[in-house]
């Protein structure tokens, strides 16, 4: 047992204390973002908007995202990482608090715009930040604790947010999503000096590529976006399935939901640890964690024992363990050189799409043709997913081959 705990937190040894210290801002602003898994209710109870209006609403906040995303890309080209994730904490923490002000529709959908757009700067930059303060060989673990940081703000943050509407009502949650955004913004501009970073020429590159004119990006980006439609699934519309087909009340939801985020934190930085040292291609391991989400989706559809939920639940866990960490590590790898802004905001932007057309497409497919039907059509996604991802590790090779040659 000792061998295993000594194991454990070797795997997060030799990252620099700047990604450190990264994690612990990417922690306070995801668990300080309270409001987010809150917004339907607070829509509903307490603003008395339709369904249907609340489905307009959560599309803006999917645009929000898609323009935050493209906007940080662009700052971050322009006036490096640093500044643009402060400008996101310190602009979302006011915005945060404003957004409890409006109450017509559309005040309230441009609300929800404006702090999306300003919230979502900060992901293309963190993820530029990842690079400028890792060595190459560990920015695969680096961006895994940004994930665990973020699965562990995601986890306390509805819990705290709980606890404030029950005791101060959604008006608190506004305040302290507003605080925690400065307070990260402030830890930001104490602790984390651009001048630490390890030296890169992506801040002053003028007339380097962006990923738009990078073909063999465009088939990674757009088999990731795939990717995204068919996981978002497991936080949409699978928790219909589980309650209609199997009967879980919310409890049973809740503890499966979170067998997800508990496994992550026990077991992605050594399982990551573990596979950076085999030699295999980044784009190789993005095929195997797709192929085994999708194959959780086939598990679920072989049997009607109950079991099998945790099965499935299991599989899409390993394959957002292995997917997520080597499609962000591909991406930041591939911008070496470039303008890495526009690299790691087209990335972003590939989920926030999903997001937008996802929930919605998964919800009218299981309207439309039932859940089997609808499991069966993500499995058959991800085939294509990996489809496009075998042949994009092919023309990397040549693309290679040709480099050496010359």
């Amino acid at each position: 047992m000792k061998n295993l705990f000594r194991s454990y937190f070797e795997s997060f040894g030799g990252l620099r204390k700047e990604i450190w210290l990264l994690s612990v801002i990417t922690l306070i602003n995801r668990a300080g973002t309270m409001v987010i898994p809150f917004l339907s209710l607070y829509l509903t109870k307490s603003r008395g908007f339709s369904l249907e209006e609340v489905g307009w609403i959560l599309t803006f906040f999917g645009l929000g995202s898609v323009t935050g995303s493209w906007l940080g890309g662009k700052m971050t080209d322009k006036i490096g990482h640093y500044r643009t994730m402060a400008i996101s904490l310190i602009g979302s923490s006011f915005l945060f608090v404003l957004l409890q002000f409006p109450d017509s529709f559309w005040t309230i959908c441009l609300g929800i715009y404006l702090v999306m757009t300003v919230a979502d700067i900060f992901r293309p930059a963190v993820f530029v930040a990842i690079s400028a303060y890792s060595k190459p060989q560990n920015r695969t673990r680096s961006v895994t604790l940004i994930r665990l940081a973020i699965n562990l703000g995601f986890s306390a943050g509805p819990a705290l947010g709980g606890i404030i509407i029950a005791t101060g009502g959604y008006s608190g949650l506004f305040w302290v999503d507003g605080l925690t955004c400065l307070a990260a913004g402030i830890l930001l501009l104490k602790l984390l000096h651009p001048k630490r970073s390890i030296p890169e020429p992506e801040e002053i590159i003028v007339d380097a590529k962006t990923a738009i004119s990078d073909r063999l990006y465009l088939v990674f980006i757009f088999a990731m976006m795939i990717f995204g439609f068919i996981f978002i699934q497991y936080f949409s519309t699978m928790p219909l399935y589980y309650a209609e087909s199997h009967q879980l009340t919310e409890l049973e939801i809740g503890l499966l939901l979170g067998l997800n985020g508990l496994a992550i934190f026990l077991f992605e930085m050594p399982l990551i640890k573990f596979m950076e040292n085999r030699k295999h291609t980044a784009t190789g391991y993005v095929i195997l964690g797709t192929l085994l989400s999708g194959l959780s989706f086939l598990a679920i559809n072989l049997t009607d024992w109950v079991g099998i939920l945790m099965v499935g639940m299991l599989l899409v866990t390993l394959g957002e363990m292995i997917a997520f960490p080597f499609s962000n590590s591909f991406a930041l790898n591939r911008s070496d050189g470039k303008k890495r802004g526009s690299y790691m905001a087209l990335y972003s932007i590939a989920f926030s799409v999903s997001h937008i057309f996802g929930h919605n497409s998964g919800m009218q497919l299981i309207d439309n043709f039932g859940f089997e039907i609808t499991w069966y059509t993500m499995f058959g996604l991800a085939l294509f997913a990996c489809t496009l991802l075998l042949i994009l590790n092919s023309l990397l090779k040549k693309e290679s081959s040709g480099v050496h040659s010359n």
